[in-house]
């Protein structure tokens, strides 16, 4: 039987307030344990939230941002369980009534289609503190540090049908969130984690799964290889006759398996009720409209502009508008490349890409600056360096040298366009190969890549390249 998986992704995304979204306590990471934790994030008797301004300013923003519907009125609910790091025993969240309602992101795929994705709602909550194992030998350790924290939930419709799709839902609203500056987008922190719930039909069939949940994934790696490995466990599971279970699940990073953490409870096993001490949330259409014009170019016109503008490919756009660091970059080079926009892309994905991740750094810690890469570009440009030659200055530039034309004065690298020199080197060539001349002038075409070799290495690289083919075609005849 052929199998169809189902997704649905809810994603936490930390929003960017200095405070807690019901208290003045800070958010900063990092600091020791249970020192950021106030009254109010315990829910210790006679304290009252006050909502953050800044957090209902952030959510709005991102709401606006998929064309979603802004609530007037949203409404903070109590969802009530017992872990031992949620101190009042419930969560402040939304529920029936949610900041922001229906909207939809494309995504980009491998194949250079997009597709549609549906956002079922927004809301905003607060986050519960951490369960600490390591060096508490038998015993479980409770920072609270995080317990308030802002976070938007962003919920999608089940319209993902692969890992592939998923992750690049996931890249999608990881870019968003950071072009809004409303989330600084890091994983390792926990400021964006991921819930995957996936579920199997017989393809044509209708009627969903029964899916089971997998929990706080806070890589897109992880995430693939955790789809994978649930896509084999309930297709087993069902071609053996039995049933998927609803449960929340693990993804064990060491073993590669998912495993079972605890049944999935239904909305109506958290008895939601009302916050009493939180009034409703109301924005007027003025508020909504003043944040409209907050929105920067966002990634979807970006890459349209680097299309229609700029005259570069979708996939070249793409990959370029995938961070806002990265387009801001590629606009800087271009702009220093004097509008070299090809070349200024294929430098920028090629080799400085690569260099970023042979040393681990990122793009804001690259030794080579958008205007040392510009300024590189021109001299290939004006025939100053050759493709070939750039690279050994773009290397020296990495490696502290000074920008490219220092580096290129500083170790003749200035290309040869002299026709004169160029045919001296050609005539030796030829004369140091007479049979493989013969054989060109017999038909034997391939051997003027041989030939353009010969001279490039006569010449270190530095000969024109294309004075070099058209005079070796005239010498050869």
């Amino acid at each position: 039987m052929e199998w169809e998986m189902v997704i649905g992704l809810e994603i936490h995304a930390q929003l960017a307030t200095k405070t807690k979204i019901f208290s003045a306590a800070s958010t900063a990471f990092g600091a020791e344990p249970n020192t950021q934790a106030c009254a109010v994030d315990l829910g210790l008797p006679g304290v009252l939230p006050v909502l953050n301004r800044e957090a209902v300013h952030m959510a709005t923003k991102f709401g606006l941002a998929i064309d979603a519907e802004v609530a007037h009125k949203s409404v903070f609910a109590r969802k009530n369980y017992f872990y031992p790091d949620l101190p009042k025993g419930y969560q402040i969240s939304q529920m029936d009534l949610p900041i922001v309602g229906v909207g939809e992101i494309e995504i980009d795929l491998e194949d250079g289609s997009t597709k549609m994705v549906g956002v079922t709602r927004a809301h905003l909550e607060e986050d519960a503190g951490k369960s600490l194992h390591e060096d508490y030998h038998g015993m479980t350790g409770i920072d609270l540090n995080r317990a308030g924290t802002p976070l938007l939930e962003i919920v999608s419709e089940p319209d993902i049908r692969s890992a592939a799709e998923a992750i690049a839902y996931a890249k999608k609203i990881h870019s968003l969130v950071q072009y809004l500056e409303i989330c600084d987008g890091n994983m390792q922190e926990g400021s964006f984690r991921m819930d995957v719930n996936i579920s199997l039909r017989p393809k044509g069939q209708e009627e969903y799964g029964t899916r089971a949940e997998i929990k706080n994934l806070n890589s897109f790696r992880f995430m693939e290889k955790a789809i994978a490995y649930e896509f084999d466990r309930q297709m087993d599971i069902l071609e053996d006759g039995g049933k998927v279970v609803q449960e929340t699940r693990l993804y064990d990073v060491d073993k590669g398996e998912t495993r079972s953490m605890r049944s999935k409870e239904e909305a109506n096993d958290y008895r939601y009720f009302p916050d009493p001490d939180l009034l409703p949330c109301v924005l007027d259409d003025e508020y909504i409209e003043s944040i409209r014009k907050e929105l920067p170019e966002l990634p979807n016109e970006k890459k349209h502009r680097f299309i229609t503008h700029l005259g570069l490919s979708a996939y070249d756009a793409g990959m370029l508008t995938s961070s806002r660091d990265t387009a801001a970059y590629f606009e800087a080079v271009a702009e220093a490349a004097g509008g070299e926009n090809k070349l200024a892309a294929n430098w920028g994905m090629g080799e400085l890409s690569a260099a970023l991740n042979k040393d681990g750094i990122s793009l804001a810690d690259s030794p080579v600056s958008a205007n040392m890469l510009g300024g590189m570009i021109r001299r290939i440009s004006d025939n100053t360096i050759s493709g070939k030659i750039a690279k050994q200055v773009f290397e020296a530039m990495w490696g502290g040298e000074g920008d490219a034309d220092t580096v290129i004065e500083k170790r003749g690298l200035k290309q040869i366009t002299d026709s004169g020199a160029i045919e001296a080197m050609i005539d030796e060539v030829i004369a140091a190969n007479p049979a493989q001349a013969e054989q060109f002038r017999a038909g034997k075409e391939q051997l003027l890549g041989f030939f353009v070799g010969q001279v490039m290495k006569a010449s270190k690289g530095q000969a024109n390249p294309g004075q070099v083919n058209q005079i070796l075609r005239e010498k050869l005849k």
